[in-house]
């Protein structure tokens, strides 16, 4: 009996269909996680989906944490998503519950330490996957320039905890929109890169707990100076030095060294 064909992949405009409904998505992850002992990563990876479950129900969000839609976990932290109608508590307050957990953990003098990244996006996804390109962009958003360099600048290790980035779409829709607790003065336009990755969005980093030094420094002068400088143009040629030269208006012109006896005939003056 023969196997029963794969369902085709369904061409881009070849004919109209259904959108899936509208998710929200979190991402999380840890910042250095790599560069921990292979002995470590299970257990922290337990600690991160712990804390991120305990700042939700602190923030109110019990629902959401037992709803999780296509909960995944990625080794370094989880993602998932969630009803849009808890987007506003998300950003407000629960990023700011997660980095006074951090906080405290960190505190404690518990090694390793937990410094983390999240990101905040919405877009239309299947429920019984999540795949699309929603969930892929929350991951770039996660990976992108701005909110690793706020990680990885100097003086901020014992201050800053979490760094989290809003899609340009959570912005307008959540807090341009009125919704969240929190104003855009509480957000910064960031351009989102990713090294090696074409993408590139507008986005908007938010910061909970800033340390003294990055507020001196700047935020947008962190991430600025956190890009890999543009490689060098190459030096154009240079020309070739001029040798010595010699009119002659008649017969042989000798430069150099000259090993050896020269002969030639040589015409008559007219």
């Amino acid at each position: 009996m023969s196997s029963p064909a794969p369902n085709p992949i369904p061409g881009p405009n070849a004919e109209s269909r259904p959108l899936p409904g509208y998710r929200a998505l979190l991402a999380v992850d840890a910042k250095d996680f790599t560069g921990l002992a292979s002995i470590q990563h299970s257990a922290v990876s337990m600690v991160i989906t712990e804390l991120v479950d305990r700042a939700l129900t602190a923030a109110g969000l019990t629902e959401l944490r037992d709803t999780k839609s296509f909960p995944n976990n990625t080794g370094d932290g989880i993602v998932f998503g969630f009803d849009p109608r808890h987007l506003p508590f998300v950003v407000f307050p629960f990023l700011r519950t997660l980095d006074g957990l951090l906080g405290r953990h960190n505190g404690q003098y518990v090694s390793p330490r937990l410094r983390l990244r999240a990101s905040v996006h919405v877009g239309p996804l299947p429920e019984a996957d999540g795949n699309g390109t929603a969930r892929n962009d929350t991951h770039r958003l996660l990976d992108s320039r701005p909110v690793k360099a706020i990680l990885a600048m100097p003086g901020s290790e014992h201050t800053t905890h979490l760094a989290a980035i809003l899609s340009q779409r959570v912005y307008e829709d959540v807090v341009l929109g009125g919704y969240a607790g929190l104003g855009p003065d509480h957000f910064i336009e960031v351009p989102a890169t990713v090294d090696g990755k074409p993408f590139a969005q507008r986005a908007w980093l938010h910061i909970p707990s800033p340390s003294g030094h990055l507020l001196r420094h700047g935020i947008l002068s962190t991430i600025e100076e956190s890009a890999e400088p543009a490689p060098a143009a190459p030096e154009p040629p240079r020309p070739a030095a001029p040798g010595p030269t010699q009119n002659v208006e008649q017969g042989y012109a000798i430069i150099g060294d000259v090993q050896g006896g020269i002969s030639g005939t040589f015409g008559a003056r007219p």
